[in-house]
């Protein structure tokens, strides 16, 4: 049974739980058929007791029991399980009155009073009796013991019929229960057969596969619904897993095939030790920018871990934002560009990651903003979030790659190819960061600029 497949599983419980309630069915139904019958019977002797009572009260005197008692035999005529016995209480002559199949003498010992009573008994024979007793008086106000007496032989006899019959028809019952709770499982898990059959089909080199939801039951509609959006948040990590592996190794290839180039050239001839050295200077530039990207692609990797996690403190985040101003400060008097930081807020965040994010904003701002422009960092706080923009007056950005920004080593064009700067990961890591601190970056920008990029931060 631990092996057994799930239709297999739910096919026995529902057949055992069939076959449990059948037989409490029946037994609860041969309780009830008894209760029934008992009832009815019951019923039926106080009726007749009723009429027996009316009789001698109103027709009979005692000497008239042996002649005129035709009223009482009609009441005991055509009822062979029916017993009439009228007791006198004097004890002179006990037996007034027998009608019907007699009956041990024991009877007569059957408490007796002037409410009807009941009696359920056995004869020697082991026959059902069920006896109704009762103090009664005559015309002549003779006092008497009336006893009346039902052999509940047949009542017996269809409780056992009925018992016989339920008997037999269970194996049936049950052959029919199983049989169909077989034909509902096997209906009911034809979707999850489809499932599997879907999941066999899909792999790292085909995800295109999804399940489908339309006519399910709403429990399988929904795991159908979430395991397509899960196959596509995989198809969608693959695809950007391969174009980045791409990216990368394009990115790694051109500093790689420089330095060998260089080297062999280099190499091919004797040179002087000032060529050496310019061959030297331009390899340190390149080994430069092959550390930068490894760093970067470190740091990428460690940030985006679902399990990494930073202590968060308060910021002041026109004191940090003037922090790396001042690291920007010669960059930014080369092209003649100013840098201004206004407003004043306050956010919860990491100053390290926090100066890094800005950082590389900043250095975008800087390199695409034209000579004597200005650099606007403003800070400001819009209902619950604090937002630090970082704005220049350089050429803007398309629409169409705007979405596309804060991918990995995405290029907009000739005339921006490099919006990050110098690894191509600078935005990408902007929006790790922010991501590590429940925010966000949003970029809004106009074909003729100015180019705004903002963090927003939830409010400390």
């Amino acid at each position: 049974m631990k092996n057994a497949s799930l239709s297999l599983r739910l096919g026995l419980s529902v057949t055992l739980m069939g076959a449990a309630l059948v037989l409490l069915l029946a037994c609860l139904a041969v309780f009830a058929l008894d209760h029934e019958l008992d009832s009815r019977a019951r019923k039926d002797l106080a009726r007749k007791m009723l009429q027996v009572e009316h009789n001698l009260r109103v027709d009979l005197r005692s000497e008239d029991l042996g002649t005129r008692a035709h009223p009482l035999l009609d009441l005991v005529m055509g009822h062979d399980n029916l017993s009439l016995s009228v007791l006198a209480l004097d004890g002179r002559h006990p037996h007034l009155l027998s009608l019907g199949p007699a009956l041990e003498s024991r009877v007569s010992e059957l408490h007796t009073d002037a409410r009807l009573a009941f009696h359920a008994w056995r004869d020697s024979s082991g026959n059902q009796l069920l006896t109704v007793t009762r103090l009664m008086r005559l015309r002549d106000n003779t006092p008497v013991k009336v006893m009346m007496s039902l052999n509940r032989a047949d009542d017996n006899a269809l409780l056992q019929a009925y018992l016989h019959s339920t008997l037999l028809a269970l194996p049936l019952l049950l052959l029919l229960i199983g049989a169909g709770a077989w034909w509902l499982m096997q209906r009911g898990l034809k979707p999850l057969r489809r499932f599997r059959r879907i999941a066999g089909q899909v792999s790292a080199q085909d995800l295109q596969h999804r399940l489908p939801a339309t006519g399910l039951p709403q429990e399988l509609a929904q795991l159908a619904s979430s395991i397509n959006v899960m196959l596509d948040r995989l198809d969608q990590g693959v695809s950007q897993l391969s174009q980045f592996s791409d990216d990368l190794a394009h990115e790694l290839r051109t500093p790689l095939s420089n330095l060998m180039g260089k080297a062999q050239v280099t190499l091919a001839r004797e040179r002087d030790n000032a060529n050496y050295r310019e061959v030297l200077e331009d390899s340190i530039e390149e080994l430069t920018r092959l550390n930068r990207i490894i760093n970067d692609m470190l740091f990428l990797a460690q940030v985006s871990q679902p399990q990494t996690q930073v202590a968060l403190k308060p910021l002041a985040l026109a004191d940090e934002a003037a922090r790396v101003v001042e690291l920007f400060a010669f960059s930014a008097e080369g092209k003649a560009v100013e840098l201004r930081v206004l407003g004043w807020g306050t956010a919860l965040g990491d100053r390290l990651m926090f100066q890094r994010a800005l950082s590389n904003l900043l250095s975008n701002a800087i390199r695409h903003s034209p000579e004597g422009e200005r650099v606007e960092l403003r800070i400001e706080r819009s209902g619950s979030e604090v937002w630090l923009s970082v704005e220049n007056q350089g050429p803007g950005i398309a629409t169409e790659h705007q979405s596309r920004l804060f991918e990995r080593f995405y290029r907009v064009g000739p005339g921006r190819s490099r919006l990050e700067g110098g690894t191509g990961l600078g935005l990408a890591i902007v929006k790790s960061i922010m991501q590590l601190h429940g925010g966000r970056v949003e970029v809004n920008s106009s074909p003729l600029g100015p180019t705004r990029f903002t963090l927003v931060f939830a409010a400390e």
